[in-house]
């Protein structure tokens, strides 16, 4: 007579874990559980667990126990009137989805710790000069009271003011030639214009601007010479204009 093997409870991780592996055994439809067959084997399984913690062991009785009331209710006869009954074994059903929802993420977490541990992190060798590194100038010091937000702000209005000025009919005659603007000619234009001056007026050094292009490329100058710390931005009062004034030694 060939014996049959003894099992321990810690073998399964709790009754659901004991339950879903039968399912998953026997290819059942967890959504439609054969609870004879079901409680049969579990039954069995239980039968011939060793475990000396009580407690433990006492879990899985409980189910047992659960299994023995759903296969008593499904075999009682229903009423017409009781046809749209609950089906017993949907609470059994919920927890079981719930459990092997959270035993599969389980998974997947033990396999991204093991995944976490075969990588290298190179300790942080950041250039001295580069971990040092200070600005020249306080962008604070140079801009003062006012912000990027109302240079940029004046900078639009400038833009709409040249676009408007654009006859829609007129400027499509003729033949258009590209304006050939630089960035680092307009900053010494700025600078030649303002050194030896009390100051500029940030709006009236936009619309010296010809066309959109030059616009632009003056804006960028303006930021561009207050960052190296050639100019510095001023404004009298809180709608005061905006005055750009040389740090530049005569």
């Amino acid at each position: 007579m060939i014996e049959k093997p003894e099992y321990k409870i810690n073998e399964f991780e709790g009754p659901l874990d004991l339950l879903l592996h039968l399912i998953e055994k026997n290819k059942f439809n967890i959504f439609d559980i054969p609870i004879a067959d079901i409680t049969e084997q579990y039954l069995d399984y239980v039968a011939r667990m060793e475990e000396e913690n009580l407690d433990v062991m006492s879990e899985f009785l409980v189910m047992a126990g659960t299994l023995l009331s759903i296969k008593a209710k499904m075999l009682l006869p229903k009423h017409e009137e009781e046809e749209e009954e609950e089906d017993p074994r949907s609470e059994l059903v919920r927890r079981l989805l719930e459990y092997k929802m959270y035993k599969y993420a389980s998974y997947e977490l033990k396999d991204m710790e093991l995944d976490a541990f075969k990588n290298y992190y190179k300790a942080p060798t950041i250039p001295d000069e580069v971990k040092n590194f200070k600005e020249e100038i306080d962008p604070a010091e140079v801009i003062g009271d006012t912000t990027l937000a109302q240079l940029n702000a004046i900078f639009n209005e400038v833009m709409k003011r040249t676009v408007d000025r654009v006859d829609p009919i007129r400027s499509k005659f003729g033949t258009i030639e590209k304006e050939e603007v630089n960035i680092e000619d307009k900053m010494l234009e700025i600078r030649a214009s303002i050194k030896g001056l009390k100051g500029i007026n940030f709006r009236t050094l936009l619309e010296t601007g010809r066309s959109k292009q030059s616009i632009i490329v003056t804006f960028l100058a303006i930021l561009e010479l207050m960052k190296v710390g050639h100019i510095v931005i001023k404004q009298d009062g809180l709608f005061g204009d905006i005055i750009i004034d040389s740090l530049e030694m005569d």
